[in-house]
């Protein structure tokens, strides 16, 4: 017994031991970082490499968020791992047919007839750096400060790789030279191989400043030449004009072209034949993370399931969708076929989502200093939209705190914008909010700061005003010069505008009802309309803060106020008092009307008192809000409201 004993605790530390390895094993693999598959990296020994970068990152902010990931995914693979182990239990057969049959449609549905070329520059910033200082050719070097933006070949030798910090590059490289960024540099050559790549493809389509897709097939078509002997003619071309060597990688889509061309990297290429078994064969022997889309984290839950390349995904086809869902396993039987998209275009073609900036920067705090930084982010987002011609009308704010966590707000706005100063007032409550969040706990100090617009709207794009169809620029007042006029000169809402809410409110007679049941929907109605509408209202700080600004009360010497800054107007629509400004009231006025505000107010209520608001005749609602007006209103206060054709 005493002996059984003594062999149980000395297997009780064992198993703690062998768990412990475990997880700093895969915390060293996480902390190779997210660019461990590029080119140069093969011959590196990444064991070595992983525990020198563990060793420097040890105790350090970065290395307590990574642990915690860590953990985090070690408990999720666990859930998949169990999930697994039932699913192995159980008949998956229908759901095995359900596969090959969607295989079977893809296969017999795939487009093998495009020859396309993904075009990447070698080491891109380097490169560049490299012809204004030649000598640097043949020794470690790497462009970017405290982050490496990208390093030559020679640099790569020793583990170092885009995305590593500079303190981590320089000790497993002491000898590493680090310059500085000059995107201008790199953007006016980047500018001369576009200008080659348009003579093979004029619709090529860039993915980023050292990478474009190419659909070389009609090229190829009109000289009769074979895809390797057209790119070898493009890369020869680029290197003789611009000094720049590329790589590139051919095959029947822009999936296969990119995998394809990191094979021959620096200097070369690589060309998978158009056919199904080629694809297939390329395909199988594939490390699943060498698919552009699969990263550490995805990586790491594959290989726990035993998927290690593409030819391990059919084996486990049948328990892929209650492992990961509909869409990732859409995304693997894709991998496993080779199938990627033939559509190549320019990027202004695509429907753009959002558009973003951020910045990394050394431990910043203090609400002067974060404010500071929001107006420079600011000032950085609306260069973008300038160029892009674009306002949003969502705007979110993202920072990385001193401690690598990741925070986002974001807000709507009840207008386009794209000025530096509307997206700072409009992120300064977002920025307040995380102060507040973050003031128990040491307050809010933070790395990285970004701002980004969703809800895109072109700047010249011709829109619908609430009063008819008129002609203008989002976002701007100039467009309510057009508007139809009644024979007595009233402004008059288009019918079908009535037709669609109509509509609306007959999909939602249910929740009207219900409420009529109640015996509370005046007062309900009248609540919720009010709720909705001062909500947007107030979350206009510009308008509002103009408008106290206005209405502030001055004290005449003798300390009283003045009479004529006594009065406040108040708004008929939603009762919200301002100051008493023509221009101000006018456009709060005209905001409280505007179709979205309205469809919004239908949409989040259902009650019947609403409809009635929403839909009786414009002439009467116009007239009776002039009955309204407020005292020591101008004549001119409502411009909006009745106009006389002249």
């Amino acid at each position: 017994m005493a002996d059984e004993a003594k062999d149980n605790h000395l297997q009780q530390p064992l198993e703690h031991t062998e768990l412990s390895e475990r997880k700093q094993s895969s915390l060293h693999h996480s902390l190779l970082g997210p660019s461990l598959q590029k080119a140069g990296q093969d011959a590196v020994d990444q064991s070595k490499v992983a525990e020198i970068i563990y060793q420097a990152s040890l105790g350090s902010k970065f290395f307590k968020h990574e642990e915690k990931r860590d953990e985090q995914l070690t408990k999720k693979v666990e859930a998949i791992l169990a999930r697994k182990q039932y699913l192995e239990s159980i008949d998956l057969s229908s759901e095995l047919r359900r596969i090959d049959e969607r295989i079977s449609h893809l296969v017999r549905e795939r487009d093998l007839s495009q020859f396309i070329v993904h075009v990447d520059c070698d080491a891109f910033y380097a490169s560049v750096e490299e012809l204004d200082r030649p000598e640097l050719k043949n020794v470690p070097m790497a462009v970017g400060k405290g982050v490496l933006t990208t390093c030559n070949y020679k640099a790569r030798e020793f583990g170092c790789r885009s995305g590593m910090a500079g303190h981590i590059a320089q000790k497993l490289c002491p000898q590493l030279i680090s310059l500085p960024l000059n995107f201008g540099k790199y953007s006016k050559k980047a500018e001369e191989i576009r200008e080659i790549m348009a003579k093979y493809d004029p619709r090529y389509e860039a993915a980023s400043v050292d990478e474009a897709y190419l659909n070389i097939t009609p090229y190829c078509k009109a000289h009769d030449l074979d895809p390797a002997t057209v790119v070898s003619r493009l890369r020869a071309e680029i290197l003789e004009k611009t000094k720049i060597s590329v790589s590139a990688g051919i095959g029947p889509n822009a999936t296969i072209a990119k995998i394809s061309s990191n094979k021959n990297k620096p200097n070369g290429q690589f060309i998978v034949p158009n056919n199904h078994e080629a694809v297939m064969d390329f395909m199988a022997d594939l490390p699943v993370r060498k698919v552009n889309g699969v990263g550490r984290v995805f990586e790491r839950e594959l290989v726990s399931v035993g998927i290690n390349t593409c030819k391990d995904i059919y084996p486990m086809r049948g328990m892929l969708h209650d492992l990961f869902g509909e869409k990732v396993t859409n995304f693997l039987i894709y991998c496993y076929l080779g199938i990627g998209r033939t559509e190549i275009r320019p990027v202004d073609e695509y429907e753009r989502k959002s558009v973003g900036t951020e910045r990394t920067f050394a431990d910043l705090w203090g609400s002067n200093r974060l404010r500071e930084r929001m107006k420079l982010t600011a000032e950085d987002l609306e260069k973008d939209l300038e160029e892009l011609n674009l306002s949003f009308r969502t705007l979110v704010l993202k920072v990385k705190l001193h401690t690598y966590g990741v925070y986002s707000r974001q807000r709507a706005l009840h207008r386009p914008i794209h000025i530096a100063q509307d997206i700072y007032q409009y992120a300064l409550p977002l920025l307040a909010s995380l102060e507040t969040e973050f003031k128990d706990k040491g307050g809010l100090k933070i790395r990285l700061m970004g701002l980004r617009g969703t809800a895109l709207i072109e700047r010249n794009k011709k829109v619908q005003g609430f009063f008819g169809k008129w002609v203008g620029e989002a976002g701007s007042r100039e467009g309510t010069k057009r508007k139809q006029l009644d024979a007595e000169g009233w402004e008059v809402w288009p019918q079908e505008e009535f037709e669609q809410m109509d509509d609306h409110q007959n999909q939602t007679s249910k929740p009207v009802a219900r409420i009529q049941e109640d015996g509370q929907e005046d007062e309900r109605a009248k609540d919720i309309t009010f709720e909705i509408l001062s909500q947007g209202i107030s979350s206009t700080e510009n308008l509002h803060d103009l408008s106290q600004q206005k209405g502030k009360k001055e004290k005449e010497p003798g300390g009283q106020l003045q009479e004529h800054e006594q009065e406040q107007w108040r708004c008929p629509i939603c009762n919200h008092s301002m100051a008493p400004d023509d221009r101000i009231f006018n456009e709060h006025i005209d905001w409280c009307l505007s179709r979205e505000a309205i469809r919004d107010v239908v949409k989040e209520s259902s009650s019947s008192n609403i409809q009635e608001a929403v839909t009786s005749p414009p002439p009467k609602r116009l007239k009776m809000m002039e009955k309204k007006k407020p005292t020591g209103a101008t004549s001119g206060l409502f411009p909006l409201f009745k106009q006389k054709q002249r």
